[in-house]
């Protein structure tokens, strides 16, 4: 009886064991898929702002020698004698060209900027990084938000570097505070 019981043991376990065996494998579902939730009102917005950015002047040329036109500008200065700003950024920066377009389209402005300022924009991004002209004026090393912007007087020298995040207003800038900022780094007589 024992024998019987242990032979019944193991066909039954090798029954089993087979039928578990050819059972086919559940296939694993294939989901390399990154979720992720989007806002249609952001997803709105950003193509706007592409959309506007499409249609903005792009200043900044990634090709051009920066030290090079720096530093025909400061000839230029001191024959006219005016400073210099120099918008630090990109093309690829949307409020870099919001304040480019922004100057060159309003008249008051414009007017401060032509008559006291050669304007210069200098290039960042991953074509030229002008790291070694960067570094004349500011750390290289600190986090730069863009655009900013650097004035030299007449002679080249660094009188101040300006932020641009408190000449904002809204989705744009403010005529007020940019006059404020043009007017008080303009050279004095």
């Amino acid at each position: 009886m024992k024998k019987l019981s242990i032979i019944a043991f193991l066909g039954l376990s090798t029954l089993a064991f087979s039928q578990e065996a050819q059972k086919p494998a559940e296939p694993r579902k294939k989901d390399n898929a990154l979720l992720v939730k989007t806002d249609p009102a952001e997803l709105e917005a950003k193509k706007k702002a592409a959309e506007e950015k499409g249609k903005l002047p792009k200043p900044y040329n990634p090709k051009a020698d920066a030290q090079a036109d720096i530093n025909k500008l400061v000839a230029q200065a001191k024959k006219e004698g005016k400073n210099i700003i120099i918008q630090a950024g990109g093309n690829w920066c949307i409020w870099c060209l919001r304040f480019n377009n922004y100057v060159q389209t309003t008249p008051a402005l414009k007017s401060i900027l032509d008559k006291n300022y050669l304007y210069y924009h200098l290039n960042y991004s991953p074509e030229n990084k002008n790291e070694k002209v960067f570094s004349n004026y500011i750390n290289t090393k600190e986090q730069q938000g863009y655009p900013f912007f650097i004035v030299l007087d007449k002679d080249g020298k660094k009188l101040h570097v300006q932020q641009s995040d408190v000449l904002e207003e809204g989705k744009g800038y403010s005529e007020e505070k940019v006059k404020e900022f043009f007017n008080t780094w303009t050279p004095k007589s």
